[in-house]
């Protein structure tokens, strides 16, 4: 007698960090925003297609990689005053949960779970959407996700701001993050 083994619908994807990236964007004197970008160190997106819950998201962001475009705000946000990147050289984001499936280009879903800056982890959810999958020149198989998010960022510890003498605060509190991430089937 023989025994079958019902075939998975999990699919392991790596991210292409170099075809992926993370924008934050922050108020600059509470008159105009600012925008970071970050370089994906590691990830991988697990998806099971049988069971949204059972898929997962890990990413890696190499905190010390914050690109503005000027130097000295970059050297500062590295600081201890911000990211400390030199005892903090990682900021992770494990998934808990997946809201939602995606089987078709434009769907949308939730991923919920945990963001981890400085050292200190809350709760975040990322609204995404599945941006498209096909074959690259290489035989490979691509998959492309959007996500968008909101946090605060004195809930990790960056706290450092300066009060402006006309009122009000140099550096916003509001971080908008934004992901765009391209995976290939591992």
């Amino acid at each position: 007698m023989t025994s079958t083994t019902p075939e998975t619908a999990t699919q392991t994807w790596a991210i292409d960090a170099t075809h992926s990236v993370v924008e934050v964007a922050a108020k600059h004197m509470m008159i105009t925003s600012v925008k970071g970008r970050f370089d994906i160190a590691d990830g991988s997106i697990t998806v099971d297609e049988t069971d949204a819950d059972r898929s997962s998201v890990e990413v890696e962001i190499a905190a010390g990689s914050i690109d503005t475009r000027l130097d000295q705000r970059d050297e500062h946000l590295r600081s201890p005053d911000f990211l400390d990147a030199a005892q903090f050289p990682v900021i992770t984001f494990r998934s808990r949960r997946v809201q939602g499936a995606w089987r078709e280009e434009g769907d949308r879903f939730t991923v919920v779970g945990d963001l981890t800056i400085r050292g200190v982890t809350r709760e975040v959810k990322l609204d995404a959407t599945f941006e498209g999958q096909g074959k690259d020149p290489w035989g490979g198989e691509r998959v492309s996700f959007s996500a968008d998010t909101r946090i605060d960022r004195r809930d990790f510890g960056l706290t450092w701001n300066q009060a402006l003498e006309a009122g009000g605060l140099l550096v916003g509190n509001d971080l908008r993050v934004h992901l765009d991430v391209e995976a290939v089937k591992a």
